[in-house]
C-alpha cells in the first residue's frame, strides 16, 4: 500500500481521536465506549461503499482502510508495552503497598476465577475445544479500569477503594496475558485438552522470570539516566526504550513474561526514577509518557475496531448464544469476587468495606476493550491456530467487547444514577450552600474594588450590584435554611482539607526543590493516609495517621538487626538519612498549614473549629519535633549537615527566582540569564548529594562524656571503649524481654528506655544504665524494656562489667543511687564480686 495513503490515514485517525474526547464528554459516554463506535461506524461505511454497486469513486479510499497492515504484533510489541508502562508510572506504589494483600489476591484469583468460568461453560456446550475455550476465557478476563476509575474518581469515592480498584486491574492484565500465553502455546502444539494443573505451575515460571528480567532493565536504565540526568531529551530516550527491549528480552526468552517484566521495569522506574533526576526532568518524562499511552489507547480501540465487521462477518445465531454464556459466565465470575472474596478480605481487615452500590459499580463497569481485542487478533492473526479456533476466538472475544462497550459503558452513568451515587450527600449539600454563601460575600468585596479601579458608571454598577446582591440573599437564606452541620462534621471536613493542602505545599516544596525526590513519595503517602484517616475516623484517625510517620516499620527493624546482630550498617544508615529528611520535610510542611487554616477553613467553618485545628495541629508537630531531637542526640553533626544542606537549597531557589524576575522584567537580557541558570544548577549540583550518616560511634568520647566512668584513667578508658559494643534501638523496640535478659549491661549514650515491672515502670535516659540487675540479685524481678526513643546503647558483657566494677568507685555509687530509685536495698547487691 502506498505510504501516502497509509499516512493519510493515520493523520486522519489522529484527527479523530482529538475529536473524540470532547465528543465523549458531550455524550456522557466513556471515551474508549466512542473511539470503537467511530471505529466501527468507519469499518462499516467503508464496507458498504466497497461493496455497493451505487458509486465506484471511493473503492479506492475503502479498500486502503479496511487493508490497512497493521497486524496484531503491533498491538502486542508497540502498543501493549506503553500502555502497561504509562499505567505504573502514574501510580503510587508506595500507597498501593499497604493495600498489596487484597490488590494481588483479587488479582489473581479474579483472573483464575474468570478463566475457569468461562473456560469451563464453554467447553461444557461441546462446541469449542477445551484449550480454545481456557484461551478465550484468558482473553476475556482482562479488564479496562480506566471507565468505572473515572467515575470513581468525579464521584469523590473512597481514595483506596478505587486504588485497590486500579491496581487490581494492573496486575489482572498481566496475571491474564500470562495465562493467555500458556494456553496459547497449548492450542499452537496441539494439545487440545491440557489441564488448568499443567498451566499453574508453569504461571510462576513465566511471572517470576518476567520480574526478573523486568528487575534488571530497570536498575540498568536507571543508572544510565543518573549518568546522562542533567539531559531531558537522552533521560526520556531511555525510559522510551525501556518497555519495549524489557517485553522484547522476556518474550525471545521463552520463559519469561513480557507483560510482567514491562510492569516491573515500570515499578522500578518509579521508585528510583525520581531521585535520579530534577523535577522539571521528571514531571516532563511523565507528561511525555501520558501522552504516548493516550494516542497507544485511543490507536489501539479504532484500528482493532475497523476489523471488527470482518471478525463477525460470519457469525451466526449459534455463536450469538455462545457469546450470551461467555457475558453471563464472565458476569457470574466477577460476582463470586465482589461478593464472595471481598469480603472474606473485609472481615480479615485486609481490604476496606466495599458497599453494595459501589460492587453493583464495580460488576457493572468491568468493560473490555483494548488489550481484550488485541489478544484476540494475535490469535486470529497465527499462523499456527487451526482455522476453527481461529474463527471462534475471534466472534467470541469481540462480541463479549462490543457487550461490554456497548450495552455497559453506554449506560454505565445511568446505572450509577440509579445507585445513587452521584448525589451529594446531606452533609456535602449543607456545606455546599454555606461555601458558596461565603464565596459570594468574598467576590462582592473584591469586585467593588474592581469597579472602582474601572470608573464604571454607576448606573451599570448599581445595577450589576443589585443583581449580584439578589443571589447572595439567596445563597445565605439557602445556608441558613439548611440543615445545621455538626461541629464534629466541620472538624471532620477542615482536616480532610487540612490533608489536601500538605499534599499540594508537599508537590510545591518538591518543585521549588526545597525537598528531594529521594523523599517525595514518602511525604505525599503520608499526606494521603491522613486524608484518609480523616474521611474514615474523623479527628481519631487523622491524628493516628498523623503518628504513623512516626513509626519504624519492619523495614527499619530488619536493619536494626543486621546492623546489631552482624555489623551491617548500609542499609540502616540510608533509612535514618531518609528518616530524619522525612522529619524535617513534615516539620516544615505541617508549619505552614497553620496560615492556610486561618485563611481558609476559619472563614467557612468558624474560630471554634479552627481553633480546634491549631490545637490538632501544634500537637502533631510537637510529635514530629520530639521525634528529631531524638534523631538529633543520636546523630548530630548529621542533623547539622542536613539543616545546613536545606538552607542552602533554599536560599538557591530563592536567589533563582530573584533571577527570573529580573529577566520577566527586562533588566538582564537572555545571555545573561542563562549564563546566571548555569552557576545555579552547577553550585545545587553539589548539594544535591546528602551528606554521608556515620553509625560508627566514637565511643572514647561517649565514654569520657558519661558520669558512670568518671575517674577512670586514660589507659582504662580506651580499653573500656574498645569492649563495648554500639546497639541501636528504635522507638517500641523491646530490648530485654520478661522471659529472656541478657547477661550484661548497657549504657544509654542518647535516646530513652522504659523499665517494666510488675511494681511499675519507671524511664531511663542519658548516662544511665540497665541490666546490672540482673547480674548482681540473686532473685531479680521479671522485666521488660522497651526504648521509647531513637537510642543509642553500648553493651558491655558481664565478665568485663563486674572487673570494671571493682575499679571505679564511681560505678559503684551509680549502681547503688539506681537501686536506691528502683527501691531495691543496695545491700542486697553482690558489689564485691
Amino acid at each position: 500500500m502506498d505510504i501516502v495513503v497509509i499516512t493519510a490515514i493515520i493523520a486522519s485517525l489522529f484527527l479523530l481521536i482529538g475529536l473524540a474526547e470532547p465528543l465523549a464528554i458531550r455524550l456522557r459516554l466513556p471515551f474508549s465506549v466512542v473511539l470503537a463506535l467511530l471505529g466501527v461506524i468507519i469499518a462499516t461505511g467503508a464496507s458498504f461503499l466497497l461493496t455497493t454497486t451505487l458509486t465506484n469513486a471511493f473503492n479506492e479510499q475503502a479498500a486502503a482502510v479496511l487493508m490497512l497492515p497493521i497486524r496484531s504484533n503491533v498491538f502486542l510489541y508497540i502498543f501493549l508495552p506503553t500502555l502497561i508502562f504509562q499505567a505504573v508510572l502514574e501510580m503510587n506504589l508506595r500507597r498501593m503497598a499497604d493495600d498489596w494483600v487484597p490488590i494481588l489476591v483479587l488479582a489473581v484469583v479474579a483472573v483464575l476465577v474468570a478463566t475457569v468460568f468461562v473456560g469451563t461453560a464453554l467447553s461444557w456446550t461441546g462446541e469449542i475445544p477445551v484449550a480454545a475455550a481456557f484461551l478465550i476465557g484468558s482473553i476475556v478476563s482482562t479488564t479496562d479500569p480506566s471507565a468505572v476509575v473515572a467515575i470513581f474518581r468525579s464521584l469523590a469515592a473512597p481514595r483506596r477503594l478505587a486504588r485497590i480498584i486500579e491496581g487490581e486491574s494492573l496486575l489482572n492484565d498481566a496475571a491474564a496475558i500470562a495465562l493467555f500465553s500458556l494456553f496459547m502455546g497449548f492450542v499452537m502444539r496441539g494439545i487440545p485438552d491440557p489441564t488448568i494443573g499443567t498451566a499453574l505451575m508453569q504461571l510462576p515460571v513465566l511471572m517470576l522470570g518476567g520480574a526478573l528480567i523486568g528487575l534488571l532493565a530497570g536498575r540498568a536504565a536507571v543508572a544510565v539516566m543518573a549518568l546522562v540526568s542533567e539531559h531531558e531529551l537522552a533521560v526520556i530516550s531511555i525510559s522510551i526504550a525501556l518497555p519495549y527491549l524489557s517485553f522484547i528480552a522476556a518474550e525471545q526468552s521463552g520463559y519469561a513474561s513480557g507483560v510482567i517484566a514491562v510492569v516491573t521495569s515500570a515499578m522500578t522506574l518509579n521508585f528510583l526514577g525520581p531521585a535520579k533526576m530534577s523535577p522539571g526532568i521528571w514531571s516532563n518524562l511523565r507528561q511525555i509518557w501520558a501522552t504516548l499511552a493516550h494516542w497507544a489507547g485511543a490507536l489501539i480501540f479504532i484500528l482493532a475496531a475497523l476489523l471488527i465487521p470482518r471478525l463477525l462477518g460470519d457469525a451466526t445465531l449459534r455463536d450469538a448464544a455462545l457469546i450470551a454464556i461467555v457475558v453471563l459466565a464472565a458476569f457470574l465470575a466477577r460476582a463470586v469476587i465482589l461478593w464472595g472474596v471481598l469480603p472474606v478480605l473485609t472481615l480479615l481487615r485486609l481490604s476496606p468495606e466495599v458497599q453494595r452500590p459501589y460492587r453493583v459499580a464495580i460488576l457493572w463497569g468491568g468493560l473490555r476493550g483494548a488489550v481484550t481485542l488485541a489478544l484476540a487478533l494475535a490469535v486470529t492473526e497465527s499462523a499456527f491456530v487451526p482455522p476453527d479456533v481461529k474463527r471462534q476466538v475471534g466472534i467470541m472475544a469481540t462480541g463479549f467487547t462490543l457487550f461490554t462497550l456497548f450495552v455497559q459503558g453506554t449506560t454505565l452513568r445511568r446505572v450509577i444514577k440509579r445507585l445513587g451515587l452521584s448525589k451529594l450527600s446531606p452533609l456535602d449539600a449543607a456545606l455546599s450552600n454555606q461555601v458558596i454563601a461565603v464565596a459570594l460575600q468574598q467576590v462582592r468585596e473584591d469586585m467593588a474594588q474592581t469597579a472602582e479601579s474601572y470608573r464604571l458608571t454607576r448606573q451599570t454598577v448599581r445595577s450589576e450590584a443589585k443583581r449580584f446582591a439578589e443571589r447572595l440573599n439567596d445563597a445565605v437564606t439557602k445556608a441558613e435554611e439548611s440543615d445545621a452541620i455538626l461541629d464534629r462534621d466541620r472538624v471532620t471536613l477542615g482536616l480532610i482539607a487540612l490533608a489536601g493542602a500538605e499534599r499540594e505545599m508537599v508537590l510545591k516544596a518538591f518543585h521549588d526543590r526545597e525537598i528531594s525526590a529521594r523523599i517525595l513519595e514518602t511525604v505525599l503517602t503520608e499526606a494521603d493516609r491522613v486524608m484518609e484517616g480523616a474521611r474514615h475516623a474523623g479527628r481519631v484517625g487523622y491524628a493516628r495517621a498523623g503518628r504513623h510517620i512516626l513509626k519504624t516499620g519492619p523495614g527499619f527493624r530488619l536493619a536494626l538487626i543486621l546492623h546489631n546482630r552482624f555489623g551491617l550498617s548500609r542499609r540502616l544508615e540510608r533509612l535514618t538519612a531518609d528518616r530524619f529528611e522525612v522529619l524535617v520535610a513534615q516539620r516544615q510542611i505541617i508549619a505552614g498549614l497553620h496560615g492556610f487554616l486561618d485563611r481558609r477553613i476559619r472563614r467557612i467553618h468558624g474560630r471554634r473549629v479552627a481553633d480546634l485545628l491549631h490545637e490538632m495541629l501544634a500537637r502533631r508537630l510537637e510529635e514530629v519535633e520530639q521525634a528529631l531531637e531524638g534523631m538529633r542526640l543520636q546523630f548530630p553533626e548529621f542533623a547539622e549537615d542536613i539543616e545546613r544542606r536545606m538552607i542552602r537549597r533554599t536560599a538557591l531557589r530563592l536567589e533563582e527566582r530573584e533571577y527570573e524576575s529580573f529577566y520577566e522584567d527586562g533588566l538582564i537580557g537572555a545571555e545573561l540569564f542563562m549564563s546566571l541558570n548555569q552557576d545555579i544548577s552547577a553550585r545545587r549540583q553539589r548539594f544535591e548529594s546528602r551528606p554521608h550518616l556515620d553509625l560508627a560511634v566514637q565511643k572514647l568520647e561517649l565514654v569520657r562524656s558519661l558520669p558512670v566512668f568518671a575517674g577512670l584513667d586514660d589507659a582504662a578508658l580506651k580499653t573500656l571503649s574498645r569492649a563495648l559494643v554500639t546497639r541501636y534501638a528504635a522507638p517500641g523496640q523491646i530490648i530485654q524481654s520478661k522471659e529472656t535478659a541478657e547477661r550484661a549491661v548497657f549504657f544509654i549514650s542518647s535516646g530513652a528506655v522504659q523499665i517494666e515491672t510488675a511494681g511499675g515502670h519507671h524511664r531511663l535516659g542519658r548516662g544511665e544504665m540497665f541490666g546490672q540487675m540482673n547480674l548482681l540479685m540473686k532473685r531479680t524481678p521479671r522485666t521488660e524494656i522497651r526504648a521509647i526513643a531513637p537510642s543509642t546503647l553500648l553493651r558491655l558483657d558481664e565478665e568485663r562489667f563486674r572487673s570494671l566494677l571493682k575499679r571505679s568507685p564511681s560505678l559503684r555509687q551509680a549502681v547503688r543511687d539506681a537501686a536506691i530509685k528502683r527501691g531495691i536495698d543496695p545491700e542486697k547487691l553482690d558489689l564485691a564480686a
